[in-house]
């Protein structure tokens, strides 16, 4: 399914392109830097769950279509090896993460995906609850973890591997990478 995507102003537009639960993983990440993102942008209440989680469905690169606003689109990086954060400049909103021009990767955040109705419908359930070390209080998560689990990071890595094999490694012309 295709899936609008739109910072909060809407000033940045876009698509993401045949959306589903199988070409993709939803999960809320709780690392400390999802966290110090959120506190970046000053969206801490938008972005952040109760615990501090940040809703992420990773997908490939190639699926994401930038169609107006790219100039208002900025990037990041909290740490030297740390993924490329990008936001909307004029509002603030988090776009998505990514790990550089190379990996078919990336992370859209869920303030930037324009879902109807339940989202469960269209991006599948939560995953996983990764990096809950870093969660605010105790979490209540029905299955969380400390790291990404190893189903979960194989399934990201068949994924990857594939969309390499497909061609959808390159960033499209409109993605958030220029070519």
């Amino acid at each position: 399914m295709n899936v609008n995507l739109s910072c909060r102003c809407k000033a940045v537009q876009g698509v993401a392109l045949n959306l589903t639960p199988k070409n993709g993983n939803r999960l809320v990440c709780c690392c400390d830097d999802c966290q110090a993102f959120a506190n970046y942008l000053n969206q801490e209440g938008d972005i952040l769950d109760e615990f501090g989680g940040t809703e992420i469905f990773q997908t490939s690169q190639s699926q994401v279509r930038i169609d107006s606003g790219a100039e208002h689109l900025r990037c990041l990086r909290l740490k030297p090896k740390g993924l490329n954060r990008w936001y909307s400049h004029c509002c603030n909103t988090p776009v998505a993460n990514t790990m550089g021009a190379k990996s078919p990767f990336v992370g859209l955040i869920h303030s930037f995906i324009n879902i109807e109705g339940e989202r469960h419908n269209t991006l599948g359930a939560i995953r996983t609850y990764v990096q809950t070390q870093h969660a605010h209080g105790t979490p209540t998560y029905p299955h969380k973890a400390d790291k990404f689990p190893l189903g979960i990071t194989l399934r990201m890595i068949r994924m990857m591997l594939m969309w390499k094999l497909k061609g959808m490694h390159q960033p499209s012309a409109k993605s958030l990478i220029p070519n």
